[in-house]
């Protein structure tokens, strides 16, 4: 199976042009062969989006989702979005439309609140990690900070996944200085597919966004006035990129560019998952049944 990465670089709260952007990538996808195609975390809206997030909500009966759906017709994509349910909740969403239909949206389970991440003073938390078949293969999506929380990918496998859709959006000093971003993405990403025996198709985007930090006010260090004297005070975030597709081995088949846009492709394949098995066989013996009576033991007892 065929699977690109376009690694895009949306215009913040721009929902117009970033759809229409995926919507040529996604054309242009299905004319090369990609049997998917996976766009970055909130690749309609950007990420910064602060408290305008609901100006660039979607709902899943929008004209705007339905497009992007009916464009999947022959192929399939996932694509990240913020979604507005029926009963007004937002979530950070990635839609996933198999031949021209609306599978489902996995919600992100893990919403980040420290530093310069806000989502969870937005965004609601999903409640499932639902997996799809796609040629053969079953396929899990996970958004950004869940792969942070393994529970969450293990309850993937459980389900028997094969492939592994990471979608997130890292950029440079969001985390402080006391690490590398690229480094830690670099080991998450080869880690599940080493340890789960899977492939990990990890998109992530480009370009740059500032954080407006809304809690300061008039006359504070950092506030409206300081920062007109010091343009420097709210320096932009700068989005590395650097997407890959890691085989079942964790050894990266391609990485795309550092910084720039970027689109790269890979073909997956289940003799090479199979090899995994027979060669590693890491979760031969795995019991989730014993996982969960030690947390029922844990939680209740």
């Amino acid at each position: 199976m065929n699977v690109t990465v376009y690694q895009t670089n949306p215009k913040l709260l721009d929902l117009n042009h970033n759809i229409e952007h995926v919507l040529e990538k996604i054309k242009e996808g299905r004319e090369n062969g990609a049997s998917l195609m996976v766009f970055p975390e909130l690749a309609l809206t950007g990420y910064f989006v602060g408290h305008r997030y609901h100006e660039a909500a979607l709902r899943l009966d929008s004209e705007e989702i339905r497009a992007v759906a009916a464009a999947t017709r022959g192929t399939a994509a996932v694509v990240g979005f913020i979604e507005e349910s029926p009963s007004m909740n937002f979530y950070n969403s990635a839609l996933v439309a198999v031949d021209g239909a609306l599978l489902f949206a996995y919600r992100k389970l893990n919403l980040p609140n420290y530093g310069v991440f806000e989502e969870r003073k937005f965004f609601s938390p999903g409640k499932q990690v639902p997996v799809f078949k796609l040629n053969e293969f079953t396929v899990s999506v996970l958004i950004c900070n869940d792969l942070w929380h393994p529970s969450l990918p293990y309850l993937g496998v459980c389900q028997k996944a094969d492939i592994f859709v990471t979608v997130f959006n890292s950029s440079q000093g969001s985390m402080g200085t006391e690490f590398s971003n690229i480094e830690s993405w670099g080991i998450i990403n080869k880690f599940y597919s080493r340890i789960f025996g899977i492939y990990n198709v990890c998109a992530n985007r480009v370009g740059e966004e500032r954080h407006e930090d809304r809690r300061r006010f008039p006359g504070e260090p950092g506030g409206p006035e300081s920062t007109a004297a010091c343009p420097d005070a709210n320096p932009p975030y700068r989005f590395w990129g650097g997407s890959e597709i890691i085989n079942p081995f964790g050894q990266p088949i391609v990485r795309a560019a550092l910084y720039d846009e970027d689109a790269i492709s890979a073909q997956l394949s289940r003799d090479l998952l199979r090899r995994k098995k027979i060669l590693l066989p890491y979760l031969r013996n795995d019991d989730p049944y014993f996982t969960h009576r030690e947390l029922q033991r844990i939680l209740y007892d």
